[in-house]
């Protein structure tokens, strides 16, 4: 059997023509079999994409050769071009969509003004160092709320976030302004949210504004289950969730009956994206099939034609 791969991967850097990198890439990917998500803009690039392990080390040794895309750091998971229905690679405004292009500004070195980087041996020693100062470090969630459902670090702040551009009005509402003289530490899957959160937050006037090098899958490589994080990580494809270890605790709980589960479903709605958690003995219960906003809204307008149509297949 072949064996494949997936590579998660990101690069701020100033791309002075993203469509003509698009078209390289989309070139580069279909040559190569090849499947999987990249988005370019103005500030860089950010892709997941798998394959066979051959096809993978020279996507990975042709795209470092690109000038800009020099020194990326890609990271590498279980999984191959199965876990993707198709190749998607696009010019966005943002590598994150955050809503705010002009308040991102890049160079050769990456995101002007970010938090410091720390990897995890040094996340450790930063809260062991202000733990001795009487100084409590704060995990400040870089994800969306939903995520966190089945894995975070303990103790860790989680912003009401559906969306990423959500992170905005949440850091602008003020609930947060407690921490802008305290040490905090962002951190979300592979770092790249982290690295435009951490900026935004500094310019909002948090004070000591750390990220975790790597993300949530470097720290889980280092420490497995034995560190700060508790849970498994959602990741965005056909696993939709993984583990660092055997040791791994379920803190996801079923929406219908609260039994521990990591596995999240799709609404059976037209139209609607929403990942909900069920256990296995509720998966299938029709009552479940819908999330609460597409109940709420058939509650509120019965007679919608529109509404309460099921016709997708759901999946895990």
């Amino acid at each position: 059997m072949t064996e494949s791969r997936i590579v998660l991967y990101y690069k701020f850097a100033p791309i002075k023509d993203p469509e003509a990198v698009k078209l390289w890439q989309r070139t580069l990917c279909e040559q190569l079999g090849l499947t999987g998500r990249i988005i370019i803009s103005e500030h860089g690039i950010n892709g997941t994409v798998g394959g066979e392990m051959a096809a993978v080390k020279r996507y990975v040794k042709q795209t470092k050769s690109y000038t800009p895309f020099r020194g990326t750091e890609f990271k590498w998971s279980e999984g191959g071009a199965e876990s993707f229905p198709r190749l998607s690679v696009k010019v966005r405004p943002e590598l994150v969509a955050f809503g705010v292009p002009d308040q991102v500004k890049v160079n050769d070195d990456g995101v002007i003004g970010g938090g410091e980087h720390l990897k995890p041996e040094e996340v450790h020693e930063l809260v062991e160092t202000k733990k001795r100062e009487g100084v409590e470090v704060t995990f400040f969630d870089g994800r969306n709320a939903m995520e966190a459902q089945i894995g975070k670090f303990r103790d860790a702040v989680v912003p009401d976030t559906e969306t990423t551009r959500d992170f905005i009005t949440e850091l602008d509402s003020g609930k947060y302004d407690h921490l802008k003289d305290q040490p905090v530490v962002t951190y979300c899957t592979g770092g790249i949210r982290c690295e435009v959160l951490s900026a935004l937050m500094k310019d909002r006037g948090f004070e000591e504004v750390y990220q975790i090098d790597g993300g949530i899958v470097r720290y889980g490589e280092t420490y497995g289950d034995s560190g700060y994080w508790e849970g498994e990580l959602y990741v965005f494809d056909g696993r939709m969730n993984t583990r660092f270890s055997e040791d791994a605790k379920t803190i996801g709980e079923c929406v219908n009956c609260s039994a521990a589960t990591s596995s999240f479903y799709n609404c059976l709605d037209r139209g609607c994206s929403n990942l909900q958690l069920y256990c296995e003995d509720c998966k299938h219960i029709p009552e479940t099939v819908r999330c609460s906003k597409c109940e709420a809204r058939l509650a509120a307008n019965p007679n919608d034609p529109n509404q309460g149509v099921l016709d997708k297949v759901r999946r895990p």
